[in-house]
């Protein structure tokens, strides 16, 4: 029987995700739908056959019909709900960020490592990607022998009215640092922010694009490029030079315009795979402790574009409930 799958939000990340699950992942069904405005959940309820309409997230997570809960709200209720699914002792996946603030974000982990078991999965889609996947892959065979240099680019062709600095790195840079950590197996452990001349077409007082460095535990040297004016397209692009070689993420020509068409499988293989994990095992894509440990990151980041100081990143030890789920994700 199908899994009886929540979605709370119907804004552009929950419509994208209800359309999924009922077009490409058989063993769920989306059996109810939950936004502030009621307008919006019963447009893509309606669009998706949803019966169960409701303004009232928490009714929804309460709900005894609904067996799991995908959270695509705004960010800031984002640790609010993925604590009512983990006191309900129901499998979430939480559109990242896992929380607003890396505090939050912390709240979240330490009571799911009281829970003893993992519940959570953050919407890290790329770790997805057939692209991706085939990239870590040959990293891990040692292809190119040890990495030395890593090249993350994250290109919008617009982003919406109010999309400022700040939310370049938090919004932006969050997806590549969490997949340069999954990539290599390692944390990030200082960030440098490059001062950049702003595009002519960025809003007034917006820094864009923003390029980051960062190194990791053993020296890596990783540079992020966030341009979110790009104009052209949705243009992401990774390269990874390695002692003996080098491997680069495939090109898509032509480059396309949004994160719906280019990451279409990748949502598919992540909502398909969480859904698969509900029937036993931990969850499939990337864990509480590594939504915190991107929350933290960024928020470092910050501090570098804010300070123009190079900002150490402390995480903490990792809790046990995750060292036997180390920084991977099934492919």
């Amino acid at each position: 029987m199908a899994v009886q799958v929540g979605v709370i939000g119907a804004g552009l990340m929950g419509s994208t995700h209800v359309r999924t699950l009922s077009a490409s992942v058989p063993d769920a069904e989306v059996a109810a739908v939950s936004d502030a405005i009621r307008g919006s959940a019963e447009r893509i309820a309606r669009e998706a056959g949803v019966q169960t309409v409701s303004t009232d997230a928490l009714e929804l997570i309460h709900d005894p019909g609904i067996e799991a809960v995908v959270i695509a709200s705004p960010a800031s209720t984002h640790e609010q709900f993925v604590l009512a699914c983990l006191e309900a002792g129901k499998p979430v996946l939480c559109e990242k960020p896992l929380a607003a603030t890396p505090e939050a974000a912390r709240h979240v982990l330490d009571a799911e490592v009281a829970l003893g078991r993992r519940l959570v999965q953050v919407g890290f889609m790329r770790r997805f990607d057939p692209g991706y996947v085939d990239l870590r892959t040959r990293l891990h065979r040692r292809e190119i022998g040890t990495p030395i240099l890593v090249y993350s680019t994250h290109r919008n062709a617009t982003v919406p009215a109010g999309f400022g600095t700040e939310m370049i790195i938090k919004d932006t840079v969050v997806h590549d640092v969490d997949t340069v950590r999954w990539l290599l197996g390692q944390e990030l452990v200082k960030a440098t922010a490059l001062r950049t001349r702003s595009t002519s077409l960025a809003a007034p007082g917006v820094r864009d694009p923003q390029v980051v460095t960062f190194e990791t535990e053993d020296g890596t040297l990783v540079n992020v490029e966030a341009f979110v004016n790009a104009q052209y397209g949705y243009d992401i692009r990774c390269e990874i030079v390695g002692e003996s070689g080098a491997l680069s993420l495939p090109r898509l020509e032509p480059v396309p315009m949004g994160f719906q068409e280019r990451f279409a499988s990748a949502y598919a293989r992540e909502l398909d795979a969480w859904v698969a994990s509900i029937a036993g095992g931990d969850p499939a894509g990337a864990s509480a402790w590594d939504g915190y440990a991107a929350s933290t990151v960024c928020e470092a980041a910050w501090q570098a574009v804010s300070t123009g100081q190079t900002t150490d990143i402390a995480l903490g030890k990792k809790p046990d409930l995750y060292t036997s789920n180390p920084l991977v994700a099934h492919s």
